[in-house]
């Protein structure tokens, strides 16, 4: 990308989307990339591509623990590299490291649905390749959601919600929270005070 094109707070910073399965991250990632100037990268994709296995099959034979340190170690090859705008798994917060690597540098958007809305938009027990869902997506959903509620907000600087918006309206809605952060002189990193955050 033409370094004019790059949104003046993303030339020298990744911008990560976290949020639960289902908030948009891979639908609307490419959308917020093409606005900002930068490429779009997803976590899950890098990590299959390192390791020659899926997701699926990384959780099941090697247990979620294995995984997360894996995922670990490719967000910081990712988040050590050119700007992208880089879409992470749902749990990646859920791992300490992550978590610090997250809140070293890059901007960090959290973006936010209601339950039901995730449900509708990753399907039925199992689905898409998600084996986190195969207790049944409502409970497992609104149980991560309880946990990983704090650890999103702890990470991010900007927080959007997706449910009631079109992808193109949340990719907007993401430059817009950019555009303003940069005109108000605010700290894009984690740990913003809240007023501070759209």
């Amino acid at each position: 990308m033409a370094p004019e094109r790059v949104h003046p707070a993303l030339r020298h910073r990744v911008l990560v989307l976290v949020g639960l399965m289902g908030s948009g991250k891979s639908t609307v990632g490419p959308l917020i990339a093409d606005r900002v100037g930068l490429p779009f990268a997803d976590l899950d994709a890098l990590i299959e591509a390192s390791t020659g296995h899926t997701i699926r099959d990384l959780i099941v034979t090697e247990g979620e623990n294995a995984f997360r340190a894996i995922e670990s170690e490719v967000l910081a090859d990712a988040l050590s590299g050119p700007p992208v705008v880089l879409a992470t798994g749902g749990g990646a917060v859920g791992d300490p490291r992550s978590r610090q690597l997250l809140t070293d540098g890059p901007v960090v958007v959290w973006l936010q649905a209601p339950v039901g809305t995730l449900v509708e938009r990753v399907g039925g027990v199992g689905a898409a390749g998600r084996p986190l869902l195969d207790e049944g997506p409502v409970e497992v959903l609104t149980r991560l959601e309880t946990e990983r509620a704090p650890l999103y907000a702890e990470v991010a600087a900007i927080s959007i919600e997706t449910g009631h918006d079109t992808p193109d309206g949340v990719a907007a809605s993401v430059v817009d929270a950019l555009d303003q952060m940069v005109d108000d002189g605010a700290d894009l990193m984690a740990g913003a005070e809240d007023g501070e955050r759209p």
